[in-house]
């Protein structure tokens, strides 16, 4: 399929689409080139750029995708692995605070907290 099919697909604008391959975040196993030159998206980039909007939306960075997905920058499977690791120990962390920010919150709703403050 074409860019603008994807685009319309995933929601992704085409320059966004550009900017991802670019920065090598989209492995050139889901794209092709035709006789003219065009960009040939094989069906997979669509479950693949779901799977890198998720992880853009937990915190990873483009640049952390690219490493990740890269397979022809030199990056261990080690050090691929402790990346991910760390990157599960800060989402849990997160997830912490945003439980503990919940329970505050909830809290105010019940009326038994006072969160006014005198101006």
């Amino acid at each position: 399929m074409k860019i603008n099919e994807v685009s319309k697909i995933t929601g992704l604008p085409i320059s966004t689409l550009r900017f991802y391959e670019r920065k090598n975040l989209i492995p050139d196993m889901f794209v092709r080139r035709d006789e003219n030159n065009y960009r040939i998206y094989s069906d997979e980039i669509v479950d693949f750029l779901d799977d890198v909007k998720s992880l853009l939306s937990v915190g990873f960075s483009i640049e952390e995708i690219s490493l990740l997905v890269n397979q022809q920058l030199d990056l261990s499977y080690e050090a691929k692995k402790k990346m991910v690791e760390r990157k599960i120990e800060e989402m849990d962390e997160f997830q912490k605070r945003i439980s503990k920010s919940k329970k505050f919150l909830q809290a105010v709703l019940d009326g038994k907290v006072d969160f006014q403050t005198k101006c």
